[in-house]
């Protein structure tokens, strides 16, 4: 079989929302990944908590995509690092964050600039930023004098339905954006997302697009899902998002995404037996 890329979405579909992936998918992937297919961790977050994955499945070669498409690393383990910067897409966050900051006063927001560096209005709930991220703590000012490949407003108090109605009124049509689990809003600069970093990714490796894969769960999925030949939506997703599936799998408890791997690449089935998990945070 020719070589495929392979988009994998992180929480929610690599692994459970406790950072878990399980033996089963551990062993798919690597199975794929074995047979020569380009594993592709595509996720929202930044580099440090995608690299928890990647060192999970001693991926050494290739491309991540992080920070929902504004960020692509390339892993070379000739490299100091393993890896370097390969391509990076950057904006002024000083508008979007004023009216965010209007719209939801209590919320804590969040900056990643060019050089990976986070800096964020106030410490996020444990275990929501990977613990290896760079975070540190500055003013709301501070904030908005900062080149971003990324802006977060998380509302920790509220509900998902008042938090969706604030960002309703902000009217942020300069930038792409996403709300996320738990009254979470991911921005990225204006036509980024993952769908356009792996449009490179897809372009460096010499993929044909029919040989393209992705998984996903969530709504900074839509357009990965909806740009591969192939898309995978887990069980959990929402609906509006499971009508952009080529096929709906059962829910990452469920261990979905190793079931219709499996199934799409006729892989023995026995790579189900697999039993226990892996806590990707501590790789």
């Amino acid at each position: 079989m020719p070589s495929h890329l392979i988009a994998l979405d992180v929480d929610g579909t690599v692994v459970d929302y406790d950072g878990r992936m399980s033996a089963s998918t551990h062993q798919v992937l690597s199975e794929l990944g074995a047979a020569g297919h380009h594993l592709v961790v595509s996720t929202g977050r930044a580099l440090p908590g995608a690299m928890e994955v990647v060192r999970a499945l001693d991926l050494t070669t290739g491309f991540v995509v992080c920070s929902n498409g504004s960020v692509v690393v390339r892993l070379d383990p000739e490299l100091e690092n393993g890896w370097e910067m390969h391509h990076v897409v950057s904006f002024d966050p000083k508008d979007a964050l004023q009216r965010m900051h209007e719209a939801l006063p209590t919320a804590l927001f969040l900056v990643e600039d060019p050089d990976l560096h986070r800096w964020a209005s106030g410490d996020f709930p444990p275990g929501e930023l990977a613990e290896s991220d760079t975070l540190d703590i500055v003013s709301f000012d501070e904030l908005l004098e900062k080149r971003a490949t990324r802006i977060v407003m998380r509302e920790v108090n509220g509900s998902a339905e008042e938090f969706a109605e604030a960002v309703d009124r902000l009217g942020l049509h300069e930038v792409s954006y996403s709300i996320g689990w738990s009254n979470w809003l991911d921005i990225a600069p204006d036509g980024v997302s993952k769908a356009s970093a792996l449009e490179l990714v897809e372009a460096e490796l010499g993929i044909d697009h029919e040989l393209t894969v992705a998984a996903g769960d969530g709504l900074n999925d839509r357009e990965m899902l909806g740009w591969a030949h192939h898309s995978i939506v887990m069980g959990q997703a929402k609906e509006e998002l499971k009508e952009l599936g080529t096929v709906v799998a059962p829910s990452v408890a469920d261990d979905g995404l190793a079931r219709e791997l499996i199934d799409y690449f006729d892989l023995d089935s026995g790579l189900l037996d697999g039993t226990g998990s892996i806590d990707t945070t501590e790789t």
